[in-house]
């Protein structure tokens, strides 16, 4: 097993802990990210998020730290206010020491400046909480020698180096503390998010980077799989939802993102957008791209809505990856029980295990209830498929 960085048993852990304040402002607002478009965010109204998915990755560290019989140490350098003390001192963490002070508005060069001054000061593992983006900053500067462990908070994530939600990150910390982890080489993947909100799917690898890798806990990086043509496969998918659809007259639909989806837009005669949120009544396109309140705004004037979705290939994410204006308050008014999961048998076979990750845990608790999940796979075909619980 690996080593940790403390020498003796006694001595602290050195870690750096990176929130990046804007990471994932751009998905309830539908803006498929958050580069280069913050003003534009916080005018229709986004809110930060990711000052909540490092408390509640913290918290969780904290619970695991303590209940030891000999409790772990942990001393953290972090940068001061809302990216990183803030949420350290309110998950109860007091040993930290502040190494950056960035200005009002926080910047790519401050996760560098930042990162940076950590692996001067010794950080066994940087901990940084955020998008793809934000890995690329940080592993810009961490190479492949410090290792790092992401903490999900952006609008999209593709890299492996994230846990599967904050609290799995929590996990995967915890065991490389005690010394049950190896570390793992993973790729850095970041996508161009001035293409991607055009509708492009534009993904690069950056950078390798090592992480403490549980296959459980960590995600996957998203498959990159090119040249396969399964649309015949996508319009018996697309046949199967409409019939289903078609039994229920004004029934709300909503079509996530994704080209299985896009088949079922296909099949009802509307062009779909390939990346975005489409809302459709008996064959007529009523919302294109929508954002958290527009989706809010019709499932109050409709009585039944149904949502439609495929998993990120590999990942196997259905919520909580590029889908964040489907918000926890959307998700629970729609009903578990209305969300129709599609995915082709390829996409399947690389993708064995389906994750929910909304933000709010006792909704993906809701969906993995009974541990496995139907998916339309076919014209009258479907598949049970393990979801992580």
């Amino acid at each position: 097993m690996t080593r940790s960085g403390a020498d003796h048993p006694d001595d602290p852990h050195r870690l750096g802990l990176l929130v990046n304040p804007i990471a994932g402002m751009g998905g309830r607002v539908g803006l498929k990210g958050t580069d280069g478009v913050v003003e534009r965010a916080v005018a229709l109204g986004a809110e930060p998020t990711a000052h909540a998915k490092a408390h509640e990755m913290l918290s969780e560290l904290r619970q695991l730290v303590t209940a030891r019989p000999h409790p772990i140490r942990v001393e953290w350098l972090t940068c001061s206010g809302a990216m990183g003390a803030d949420s350290l001192a309110s998950a109860g963490f007091e040993d930290f020491t502040i190494l950056h002070e960035p200005g009002e508005a926080t910047s790519a060069d401050d996760t560098r400046r930042a990162v940076r001054r950590f692996v001067g000061a010794g950080a066994e593992l940087i901990v940084f909480c955020g998008g793809d983006g934000t890995a690329r900053d940080v592993c810009s500067i961490t190479q492949a020698t410090t290792p790092v462990l992401g903490v999900p908070a952006g609008v999209k994530m593709y890299s492996g180096v994230f846990g599967v939600t904050p609290a799995r990150a929590a996990q995967i910390l915890f065991d490389y503390l005690v010394g049950d982890l190896d570390l793992a080489e993973v790729e850095i993947l970041d996508i161009d998010e001035e293409r991607y909100r055009r509708g492009e799917w534009a993904v690069r690898l950056y950078a390798t980077a090592r992480t403490p890798f549980e296959p459980s806990l960590t995600q996957a990086a998203k498959a990159l799989i090119t040249g396969v043509s399964e649309s015949e496969v996508c319009g018996d998918i697309a046949d199967e939802v409409i019939e289903r659809l078609e039994s229920e007259p004004e029934t709300l639909v909503l079509l996530g993102a994704g080209s299985t989806v896009e088949a079922v837009g296909r099949r009802l005669g509307i062009d779909k957008t390939l990346l975005g949120v489409d809302a459709v009544v008996d064959r007529e396109v009523i919302g294109v791209d929508l954002n958290e309140q527009q989706l809010l705004r019709l499932l109050a004037a409709h009585r039944r809505c149904v949502l439609v979705l495929s998993p990120i290939g590999a990942q196997g994410f259905v919520l909580g990856r590029g889908n964040q204006q489907l918000s926890p308050e959307v998700v629970r008014r729609i009903g578990p029980a209305n969300v129709i999961v599609v995915a082709t048998p390829a996409k399947l076979q690389r993708t064995p295990v389906l994750h929910f990750d909304t933000g709010d845990r006792a909704l993906d608790a809701a969906f993995a209830n009974s541990g496995y999940l139907q998916v339309v796979t076919g014209y009258h075909q479907s598949r049970l498929v393990k979801v992580a619980t």
